[in-house]
């Protein structure tokens, strides 16, 4: 009789501990403060078998378990939350202790402040962890965006100076040939030079050059505004997550600094949210011309809760894109995730 109690004990303890392993499993599993639905129940879970382990009779596991119990808390509440949770723990410890286990006051105390304590210690070490993990995160966000704006400063410079050259071209040296064509038919209606072939050699090299000149300038006209592929590939190559698919066509070029700076801001923020609030492993960027207007799509194969609830960011996105005449659209994605599309007017900081 006594054997087969054994043996049912013994089966139910190994029931409990793989009910624990495989939650344990699953926290591993999820993106940090991803698992929103069912955490309660993989919470449930984890304390139902933690507890059920020790009813079944003094084990040594059950410290470690309530340790690991302790981490997901510290993962799953606030401090003032996470304080009334391990005050719940152990205050039941205690009921088992004394009442289950039949144990003395003295021995149920101890035991409870030691187990209590290496609990404190182990959700504190996770509390710092995941603050200097925030912190780094933030810092190469900002990095990121450092590296990004740099690369948009440089680009504004070699448009500004590009700009410069072609009014220059256009006005000085332009002008200054076509009076040198005006002076050359002048003297072309001279009887003395009428028949010169030097005069008419002169005429025409001063017309190819006019030419050569316009040519130049349309070219350097057809790449007037800021190409965003370098500041964006910035933006994304340092951030640990989502790794970003980049596609940027020729022709997607901002007006002017402004509506460069809306397109990089809407580009970190959806990245930004898919890495954080959507646990997104992958993401696709393309900024593309379609008319007249700039479009950016990012897609992400990251969690999204549904009906989305916007916040700060991605209202101050929207408010970013309607000043510059734009939309922004959050749809679901094909991936999975969330797909942003904004849409500027090409011309629209100009």
């Amino acid at each position: 009789m006594l054997a087969a109690r054994g043996a049912a004990l013994g089966w139910a303890a190994r029931i409990a501990l793989l009910v624990f392993l495989a939650a344990w499993l699953r926290v591993l599993a999820c993106a940090p403060r991803q698992l929103r639905w069912h955490d309660d129940v993989v919470l449930l879970a984890l304390a139902g078998s933690a507890f059920a382990l020790i009813a079944l009779g003094p084990t040594g596991t059950a410290p470690i378990l309530l340790v690991l119990l302790a981490c997901v808390l510290a993962e799953r509440f606030d401090t003032r939350g996470l304080t009334l949770a391990l005050l719940t723990v152990n205050l039941l410890l205690l009921v088992l202790l004394r009442w289950r286990w039949q144990v003395s006051w003295t021995y149920a105390l101890t035991s409870v402040v030691a187990y209590g304590a290496f609990q404190v210690f182990a959700a504190l070490v996770l509390r710092y962890a995941n603050h200097a993990e925030a912190m780094a995160e933030q810092l190469r966000e900002v990095n990121a965006r450092l590296l990004a704006t740099r690369s948009l400063l440089d680009e504004s410079a070699r448009d500004a100076e590009r700009l410069r050259l072609s009014r220059e071209l256009h006005d000085v040296a332009g002008h200054k040939l076509t009076a040198l064509k005006l002076n050359l038919r002048a003297l072309a209606r001279d009887p003395a030079l009428a028949g010169r072939r030097e005069l008419a050699v002169a005429a025409g090299l001063a017309d190819e050059l006019l030419a050569d000149l316009r040519g130049v300038v349309r070219q350097l006209r057809q790449h007037d505004g800021l190409e965003l592929g370098e500041a964006l590939r910035r933006l994304a190559a340092p951030l640990p997550r989502p790794q970003v698919a980049i596609e940027v066509a020729a022709d997607a070029r901002a007006a002017d600094a402004e509506q460069a700076e809306t397109l990089l801001r809407i580009a970190q923020e959806g990245l930004t949210n898919a890495a954080r609030h959507g646990g997104a492993r992958r993401a696709w960027l393309r900024l593309a011309r379609e008319g007249d207007a700039l479009t950016l799509h990012l897609d992400d194969d990251g969690r999204v809760r549904w009906p989305l609830v916007p916040g700060h960011g991605l209202t101050g996105m929207r408010e970013r894109v309607e000043r510059l005449g734009g939309t922004l659209e959050l749809t679901p994605s094909r991936h999975g995730g969330l797909r942003l599309a904004a849409r500027l007017p090409a011309g629209a900081g100009a």
